[in-house]
């Protein structure tokens, strides 16, 4: 115990006569005498401190005198001893409290630095040579209480007092953290940056100044270098690092900078620097890795591994971190350690499937099949595949492949030994986690879901698949011939044949293989698209910007002998590809596959013209002529079809032969034949009116009435000239047709037409058929029946061109008297 001088009545010590008890004056010298007392007696010290500090705030001159009275040297002495023990024990209890704080926000603990502010003016009191470190930490308990100004006013004093001095640094440490909590932030960095830039800073002070460079920075949007001076302050004091955060950064900052720090951690972390391309032709083009590439790579999990000890020690149960810290203990080659720190994680949450993904990884780089197996089918039942996406970018190649290959292995076994539904889909897991694994890369991986997909009837999803093959390799025949028959089953024609007619490009042998392997009914959908794209690209009839491939893209000769292939029974596949050969103008070709297949002559109508068309294009203009006319009246399509083959001076050549062909043949009466060349010559012209009327008048002694008519129709409408002898002929031509079919009226109509053109033609063609007495009898029944229908103004014109066709029709001149007395007072003329 202290030692006290024998004070007169100091414990009972009454106020002078005529001072009340409630003066400052009795009041300080009471709280001394009360402070000398318990100090005596060993009393707590902080109640020591605490009277003794409020006699020094009350009358600090006063203050002294009594302590002076009552405390001898010795005491004295003893007395400062215990005041700075009682500050190291408070501020050590403060930091432990600060570092158990269950929650990063929280400022709990702040309480126990009071009594410190008192004991630390209680010191400047007592030992006058302790005077700057003292009020530097008197300014750094002001700032954890909360005044900042009251410390940023101290700080700059001290600075004021220290400037041109060799150690201001820690004062300028701790005016930057008031200038950061003031929203001062220039002249905040402006501290820092001196720190920083300072030959030979202290450690803790760098570490400060690191710190709060650091929360500036995360302020400014640059959250990698905040990351950096967050790493290399954890190098320097990580213990001290993780105070500053909870102590010295505003509370509600703090989430920010963790999550902030987190996430930088994490793209350090999974940055690809030194991982080289394997042999796979899916693999992205490596980068150039060098010796410093990888030195950085070490770098930087070095830094992630001081980042993820920080967080750690602020979020001692977070579960990102403990992740964190296990990936860059791995990176570093501390494998045991990272496996250590995983199971750690496992034991907090047992169905956190990143832990799970990275301990299978390491159970297999261990040889622990079945423990990884385990954890692989514990992922599987959670349904997360999408915790191996990290494992790309963070664990090795040579380690990824193992996972991979396990996994599709695995796979596999399950589809060759296993059947239904619910192990094809065990299967697809499996398959999932293979091309995650390998970065979705893996083609055969992807080709085996995509499979397994069209049999879960998942048809989009294997689209999907293949086109994730195809992007990366476009001369995949498997993925493309998958996709079409998805395509087809969603009867999508363009896509599937597009994706198919590319496939036997590539590989003819492999696409029909595939196709083969298709049920009948698929496959002759399959030719038909192709046969149908074939005679698209053959005959233009698509236009341009419909067209799946221009023809210098696609191989329709390939197309062609793939039809065959598939099914060489099939008379159309043949006539196709005897159509592509001449198209090639491959003649010899297309000749001898013709005799081949069909004999000589041909066995066939298709077969047969298109010898003709060979011929034709082989200069043998006479024999091809009949040759091509097998098709007309049977096939008019086929026969367009073929003649598109020919150019103009071929197709007159068609034309004069065929029109010739026929006359004769209409000469001597073999209408039927006459026929086939009239329209052989009327498609070969492209419906010239002058075959046009001459099939028109064959049809007409076939009394093929109905079809004569409209050829003349068409005739009539696509004219040009309206004052054309022809178009009287026309008009006359299509009234005959229509008298022989007993439509009286219409004939008439069109009849009228004709004299209305040229009455003088008109009427010589009405002599040659059906005569002038013979047409205005049917005029006199059409009159006189628009007559009785009080249809006077027809009546009146029908009997008038009935006179302009014969005069001398007695009954015709009644019939207009008549007309004309009936309709008085109606306009017909």
């Amino acid at each position: 115990m202290a030692e006290l001088p024998v004070v007169e009545s100091a414990g009972s010590e009454g106020p002078p006569p005529g001072l009340p008890d409630s003066s400052p004056r009795y009041r300080t010298s009471g709280l001394v005498s009360r402070a000398a007392a318990q100090f005596a007696m060993g009393s707590h010290q902080g109640q020591v401190i605490g009277n003794l500090a409020s006699a020094f705030e009350k009358d600090p001159v006063l203050a002294r005198k009594h302590l002076e009275r009552l405390f001898s040297p010795p005491a004295a002495a003893a007395l400062l001893q215990q005041v700075k023990r009682f500050i190291e024990a408070q501020l050590a209890e403060y930091r432990e409290t600060v570092r158990r704080r269950p929650d990063l926000r929280s400022d709990t603990g702040s309480d126990l630095l009071l009594p410190v502010l008192d004991a630390l003016q209680l010191q400047m009191q007592l030992d006058t040579q302790a005077g700057r470190d003292t009020r530097i930490r008197l300014a750094d308990c002001r700032l954890l209480t909360g005044d900042v100004r009251g410390s940023l006013a101290l700080c700059q004093s001290l600075a004021t007092a220290e400037r041109g001095s060799s150690y201001p640094l820690t004062v300028l440490a701790l005016r930057a953290i008031c200038h950061l909590h003031a929203g001062e932030q220039a002249l905040a960095l402006a501290d820092c940056q001196a720190i920083v830039e300072h030959e030979l800073p202290h450690p803790d002070t760098c570490v400060r100044a690191m710190c709060g460079r650091g929360l500036l920075r995360l302020m400014d949007g640059k959250p990698y270098l905040a990351a950096l001076d967050y790493i290399t302050a954890s190098r320097l004091r990580l213990n001290e690092t993780a105070f500053f955060v909870k102590a010295y950064v505003p509370w509600n900052q703090r989430g920010l900078l963790y999550k902030v720090l987190q996430e930088e951690g994490e793209k350090m972390v999974r940055k690809k620097l030194c991982n080289p391309a394997s042999g796979s032709r899916l693999r992205r083009k490596a980068v150039e890795t060098t010796a410093h590439a990888c030195s950085n790579k070490e770098r930087d999990a070095l830094g992630v591994h001081y980042l993820a000890l920080l967080l750690l020690e602020l979020e001692p149960t977070d579960e990102v971190s403990r992740i964190l810290y296990a990936d860059a203990l791995y990176q570093l080659g501390r494998i045991e350690e990272a496996h250590k720190t995983l199971l750690v994680s496992l034991g907090m949450n047992s169905w956190c499937s990143p832990v799970l993904a990275r301990l299978a990884l390491l159970q297999l780089k261990k040889s622990c099949t079945g423990e990884s197996n385990q954890l692989i089918k514990k992922i599987l039942k959670i349904g997360d595949t999408s915790c191996l996406l990290p494992i790309m970018d963070i664990f090795k190649e040579e380690d990824r492949d193992l996972l991979q290959q396990h996994c599709h292995t695995s796979a596999m076994s399950i589809l060759q030994n296993k059947e239904g539904d619910t192990y094809v889909k065990e299967a697809v897991a499996y398959l999932s986690l293979a091309i995650i694994t390998s970065g979705g890369i893996d083609e055969a991986s992807l080709l085996t879901r995509a499979r397994c997909y069209a049999y879960l009837n998942q048809k989009k999803t294997a689209i999907f698949d293949f086109g994730t093959i195809l992007k990366a390799n476009p001369a995949h025949v498997h993925a493309r011939c998958g996709r079409a028959f998805m395509y087809v089953v969603l009867n999508k024609q363009k896509e599937a044949i597009q994706d198919i007619a590319e496939a036997l490009q590539r590989d003819q042998k492999l696409a029909i293989q595939e196709i083969s392997s298709l049920k009948l009914e698929a496959q002759s959908l399959i030719c038909c698209w192709l046969h149908e794209y074939c005679v698209n690209a053959l005959t233009g009839m698509v236009d341009v910007e419909e067209k799946i491939f221009g023809e210098d893209d696609v191989n329709l000769p390939a197309i062609g002998q793939s039809l065959l292939l598939i099914n060489g029974k099939n008379s159309t596949w043949h006539i196709l590809y005897i159509d592509i050969l001449i198209a090639k103008e491959m003649y010899d070709d297309a000749l001898k596959h013709l005799q081949d297949n069909f004999g000589q002559p041909p066995n066939d109508d298709a077969a047969m013209s298109r010898h003709g068309l060979i011929q034709m294009k082989m200069k043998n203009a006479q024999l091809a002529v009949p040759n091509l006319s097998i098709l007309a009246e049977k096939d008019n399509k086929a026969l367009e079809f073929l003649l598109k083959y020919l150019d103009n001076k071929q197709l007159h050549t068609v034309v004069q032969i065929a029109s010739q062909e026929a006359i004769a043949l209409a000469k001597g009466n073999q209408q039927e034949k006459a026929l086939k060349h009239y329209t052989l010559a009327v498609l070969a012209s492209k419906n010239k009116a002058k075959y046009v009327r001459l099939r028109a008048a064959c049809l007409i002694r076939l009394k093929q009435y109905e079809r004569a008519l409209k050829d003349l129709h068409e005739v009539v409408i696509r004219s040009t000239n309206r004052n054309s002898s022809d178009l009287v002929e026309d008009y006359c031509s299509i009234g005959h047709i229509q008298l022989l079919t007993l439509r009286d009226e219409e004939a008439c109509a069109n009849y009228i037409k004709a004299l209305q053109l040229d009455q003088s033609l008109a009427l010589t063609n009405i002599s040659s058929r059906p005569g002038q007495f013979s047409l205005s009898q049917h005029f006199q029944r059409n009159a006189l029946r628009n007559f009785e229908q009080q249809r006077y103004e027809e009546a009146w014109n029908a009997a008038e061109y009935g006179l302009m066709i014969d005069e001398n029709n007695s009954e015709l001149k009644k019939l207009k008297t008549r007309i004309k007395r009936e309709a008085s007072g109606c306009i017909v003329h």
